[in-house]
């Protein structure tokens, strides 16, 4: 398996369906996330995105996500979508994921995401069928509850 030891006995991996199917789901989720944090920052700069204050914008939408992200992986190593389809992000050794992890797999998936879905695409080509921002950061997905993978 990957650097770092095999998966705690018992762990199944999900396919690469199963894992595009549950990012999509997750984009539906982060999209109505930034929609409303975006509607609230519209309103409190009275319509005024331009300049200095557009990329303000940016970097508060990508702080909102990264609060919603870095939180649901490290409180449980899940989002809705992740319990949706029954997996959970762990360290490579099935640890659970702390802060820190977390927040360099949400940065490292941004750079995935940004290079075309590269990164996601990489799961076609790695020997355990991993994103790359996974391996990079030290984590994996496994699924939860003794379903089997798909995909």
């Amino acid at each position: 398996m990957a650097p770092g030891g095999p998966l705690p006995p018992g762990s199944i991996v999900p396919g690469i369906g199963r894992r595009l199917l549950a990012t999509l789901y997750e984009a539906l989720l982060a999209f109505a996330t930034a929609f409303f944090a975006g509607m609230a920052f519209y309103g409190a700069t009275q319509g005024r995105l331009s300049g200095d204050v557009r990329l303000l914008f940016q970097v508060y939408l990508f702080l909102v996500l990264g609060i919603y992200f870095i939180t649901c992986w490290s409180r449980g190593g899940q989002t809705l979508p992740m319990q949706t389809w029954r997996m959970r992000i762990v360290q490579r050794d099935g640890a659970p994921v702390g802060v820190g992890r977390a927040a360099l797999r949400y940065a490292l998936a941004w750079i995935s995401l940004l290079s075309f879905g590269a990164g996601f695409l990489w799961a076609c080509i790695d020997r355990d069928r991993q994103f790359l921002h996974d391996r990079l950061a030290g984590t994996r997905i496994v699924m939860t509850g003794g379903v089997k993978a798909s995909g």
